[in-house]
């Protein structure tokens, strides 16, 4: 049964290394997001073992077709001459690590490194590589085990078979039920503490129209340190009329917590309520902006908003996590999506009973898992009869279904970074330089606009880079995305995987952060203010 295991998992040769190590010096080239001694160790380590494991595969299959091989002596010259090509392979890509990653770092307007720490990287690599290898043959033993028990009562194909079957099962309870249940667990209890802390920064408002304050509906302590931060935020009426210029109002904030009502329906409709209880359907203009995984809403948006709209506006979130988005999106989705849903069905069923001339302009935005759930808040059949105005969305994840049909139904020409659709009369993409593409229609009665980065790795994340070139990373190339990012099987997907959880790195404006001016332009174009210029909104932001 030995002999038998072996010729069907063969062990690890010399042979395999070339493969690992292109692995490895592919894994140092530049992705979307600069990356630390530390991450790029991780997955350097990690690329090794997966082309470790690629050339293995390639070996088995050469040796199951009964290939040609070598002769011993050739094969002994083969396998020298193979090492030191690796050797000078891995070197030389250690060697330009640092221009690589420096390159990344001017485009993303970060600060260079004076060295990306070959040895520490190196030395990182091989002790993850060694762990992984580790699990692989304790693996192994234990598949090999337990054929020899079953190869007693069964024949060697079954045996083997039954073997791996189980301890797939054993691995996957031990990670799944062990290590990210635990890690999850821990995770959690940190995150929970985060949402509960009050921070000097976000002290409790007197005002009566603000959320928390004397008289609200929502206890200040329920809405988490996420909340409470963004009902405190400025700005106040007075910045908006000292940095404007014109006489403004002061706008309204509206925050339900995660423990603020026990389930998403009780929250949406004591959003509501609270809406209700500030007269918020009496502005202009009326936002529901779905918050991230950790209840955040960004403040740039929010900011952006009130100042061009002179505080004639409304804004309501409601809470459904207090993890951050990546984590929530892997763990509970339907959480965020129960939620959107909730709050959208609430306030758009009011909002459509209002007179269509005494009603405010209502628009959806979001950023991050924000975007797609508010985007999953509603359907077609719900809104047709009577559609919202639009949508802002920012950062959409590589799944918003919305974005996926638009960005592959393009207009034939333009970039999946920066797509055009259509007339652009419903649909319009935005990145960080303003830009937008030609559109020969103005805005429609509903719109939604885009503002993405090209160096966002939550928006072009995509499985199928792991055997195909993404279309996004063709030329011409997105303005923040270095002319060295070559795709590569694999390879690419794995420093892909690295990006969307270090996406918010960069500095506003580029990555998965958003700056003010970004969303100025943005909720000008979608709003239609031609009174605000570009001109003017730099102005306004050289002031934040």
């Amino acid at each position: 049964m030995q002999g038998y295991l072996t010729r069907i998992l063969p062990r690890p040769v010399l042979p395999a290394w070339p493969i690992a190590t292109l692995f490895f010096a592919a894994s140092l080239t530049p992705s979307l997001v600069p990356r630390d001694t530390e991450v790029q160790a991780i997955l350097s380590g990690i690329s090794l073992a997966a082309g470790y494991a690629v050339a293995l595969l390639l070996a088995s299959l050469w040796n199951r077709l009964q290939l040609p091989t070598l002769g011993p002596r050739l094969a002994m010259r083969a396998r020298i001459g193979l090492a030191v090509i690796c050797l000078i392979a891995a070197t030389v890509t250690l060697w330009f690590a640092s221009d690589w990653q420096n390159g990344l770092r001017v485009l993303l307007a970060m600060p260079p490194v004076e060295t990306a720490r070959p040895f520490s990287i190196a030395g990182g690599a091989v002790a993850v590589f060694l762990v992984l290898l580790w699990l692989v043959r304790l693996a192994r033993w234990l598949v090999a085990r337990l054929a020899g028990r079953f190869a007693r009562v069964l024949p060697g194909p079954q045996a083997l078979l039954v073997s791996i079957l189980l301890t797939a099962i054993v691995f996957w309870n031990i990670g799944n039920g062990v290590i990210v249940r635990g890690a999850l667990n821990a995770v959690d209890a940190i995150y929970a503490g985060l949402d509960g802390r009050f921070e000097e920064a976000s002290p409790q408002p007197q005002d009566p129209r603000k959320t928390g304050a004397p008289g609200s509906l929502v206890d200040w302590e329920s809405l988490g340190r996420m909340g409470r931060a963004m009902v405190a935020a400025s700005p106040d009426q007075t910045q908006i009329t000292t940095l404007t210029g014109a006489e403004a109002l002061e706008p309204l904030r509206v925050y339900v917590g995660l423990n603020s009502a026990p389930d998403p329906e009780a929250r949406a409709r004591l959003a509501l309520d609270e809406m209700l209880r500030i007269d918020a359907f009496s502005r202009s203009t009326l936002v529901i902006a779905t918050p991230t995984g950790t209840g955040w809403v960004d403040p740039a948006g929010q900011q952006a908003l009130e100042y061009l709209l002179g505080g004639d506006v409304a804004t309501v979130s409601v809470q459904y996590s207090y993890l951050a988005s990546w984590i929530a999106l892997l763990t509970a989705p339907e959480y965020g999506v129960e939620t959107a849903r909730a709050v959208f069905s609430a306030v758009y069923d009011h909002w459509r009973e209002l007179p269509e001339d005494a009603r405010p302009a209502l628009y959806l935005n979001g950023l991050s898992l924000g975007s797609l759930n508010s985007d999953l808040s509603h359907d077609l059949h719900q809104v047709v009869g009577d559609p919202f105005n639009g949508a802002l969305w920012v950062g959409p994840p590589f799944s918003s279904p919305t974005w996926l049909e638009v960005t592959r139904n393009r207009n034939p020409g333009s970039p999946a970074w920066l797509p055009s659709y259509r007339d652009g009369s419903a649909v319009r993409f935005m990145n960080q330089t303003g830009l937008t593409s030609d559109y020969s229609a103005d805005w429609g009665r509903f719109r939604i606009l885009y503002l993405q980065h090209a160096s966002d790795a939550v928006v072009f994340f995509n499985p199928r880079a792991t055997w195909r070139r993404p279309a996004w990373m063709t030329v011409p190339r997105g303005p923040d995305v270095s002319p060295g990012f070559h795709w590569l099987p694999i390879v690419t997907i794995l420093q892909l995987g690295v990006d969307i959880m270090t996406a918010v790195k960069p500095p506003p404006g580029f990555g998965h952060s958003y700056d003010f001016s970004s969303y100025a332009r943005a909720w000008a174009m979608l709003l239609d203010l031609p009174d605000w210029t570009d001109a003017r909104i730099d102005a306004l932001a050289a002031q934040q």
